[in-house]
Formats: C-alpha cells, sequence, structure tokens
C-alpha cells in the first residue's frame, strides 16, 4: 500500500525497484537526469520511526542505486537529501551530481547547481516517453 509521499512522486507510474521496505522511484521533476526518490513504504514521518529492517535494507539499496546511476549517467558525486518539508513520509531525494550535462536519448540536463547545492528549482519534467525508457533502463539493472 502506497503512502501520500510515493503518491505524490507517481508510484506506481514512477517505479524503479521495489525493495521490502522501500521503493525506488524515478523522480517526475528531473533535477539532474536520473533524480530519484528513495521512499519508505511505512507511514512513518520521522526517519527514527521506521522498523529496524528498514535501516539494514538502506545498504542494499543505496548500493543497487549508486550502481545504476554509475552505469547509465557516469555521475561524478551523488547526494542523498531528507528533507520532508512538503511531504511529510520519509524519504531521501537522490541526485547524481555531474560537471556540465548528461543526456539520455532527446533530453540533456545540466547540472545548474555544480558544485554547490542541487538547483531544486531547475527541476524539468522530460517527455513521457522518454521518461519511461530511461524508468526502464534503470529498472532493468
Amino acid at each position: 500500500m502506497a503512502n501520500a509521499t510515493m503518491e505524490k512522486f507517481g508510484y506506481p507510474g514512477t517505479l524503479v525497484r521495489d525493495f521490502e521496505h522501500w521503493v525506488v522511484l524515478l523522480r517526475p521533476a528531473q533535477v539532474t537526469l536520473g533524480s530519484l526518490v528513495l521512499a519508505a513504504k511505512d507511514d512513518a514521518t520521522a526517519f527514527g520511526a521506521l522498523p529496524p529492517a528498514a535501516y539494514a535494507e538502506l545498504a542494499t539499496i543505496i548500493a543497487h542505486v549508486e550502481r545504476i546511476l554509475s552505469e547509465t549517467l557516469r555521475y561524478d558525486r551523488i547526494n542523498y537529501l531528507m528533507l520532508m518539508m512538503v511531504d511529510p513520509h520519509v524519504h531521501f531525494h537522490v541526485f547524481p551530481r555531474y560537471e556540465g550535462e548528461r543526456s539520455f536519448e532527446s533530453v540533456t540536463i545540466e547540472d545548474s547547481g555544480w558544485p554547490g547545492p542541487p538547483d531544486f528549482k531547475s527541476g524539468q519534467g522530460i517527455d513521457p516517453s522518454v521518461f519511461e525508457r530511461l524508468r526502464l533502463q534503470l529498472s532493468e539493472k
């Protein structure tokens, strides 16, 4: 069952990978190419309220996320931001970071915040068919 934060980020249509306690979603507004949301399935609104097994699973998920983004986009750094100011359920924004720009098919996105914090205002939607192909490519890795 999805919580409201998962639904806001397009679940199930944006699903990259489903884990026992978490989902990895392709972020509808791409701040950097390959921006993801790592969302807890739990209804917890505080990181400390998650069950212990959710923390243990994070090691596997982070290794997976970093591998698929590295293989697909060759990022230079990666940022995990847990802000939870607008969307209350536990989740991280995951931004592959790079100097310059990265492309996937017809989409090119510059990391306009590099080397500082991600520029959330630069987030952009991409053509739905290209978005779906990127989601599928990340899902298949």
